[in-house]
């Protein structure tokens, strides 16, 4: 039987949204798009640095997998959604210094759009607990 566990946070827009941050079923580790709130606050952190609020999601997204039981090398594919083409390289490079060496598959989209003006990139993830 593949019971489903679910990690929740107190970033707001779980609440406000109806979802969790991470869901694990049998082996597998879903993330939530995740991006630099402070829950504290409620704020975006880091508006100006598309580079710092990778770093924080990607941080937030090892801890969500390991909160499930997983690992940082059990993280399989990372999707990244980026507003501004320029913020590309920032975003890799903080790709590269949190899971280069998972080398996880993954996907960079340029052009998207959030729910607040100050969010630079999400990103959501895929793990297969071992």
């Amino acid at each position: 039987m593949n019971t489903v566990q679910r990690y929740r946070t107190l970033n707001i827009y779980e609440n406000k949204f109806g979802y969790c941050r991470a869901v694990k079923r049998g082996p597998f580790i879903f993330v939530s798009g995740t991006t630099a709130i402070d829950i504290e606050t409620g704020k975006v952190v880091h508006p100006m640095s598309a580079y710092d609020q990778a770093l924080k999601a990607f941080r937030e997204i090892i801890t969500a997998v390991e909160a499930l039981g997983g690992k940082k090398g059990d993280i399989v594919r990372v999707q990244m959604f980026v507003t501004y083409d320029d913020d590309s390289e920032e975003v890799g490079r903080a790709l590269k210094e949190e899971l280069g060496d998972v080398e996880p598959a993954a996907t960079m989209i340029l052009g998207a759009k959030f729910v607040s003006p100050d969010m630079r990139v999400e990103i959501q993830a895929d793990a297969i607990a071992s």
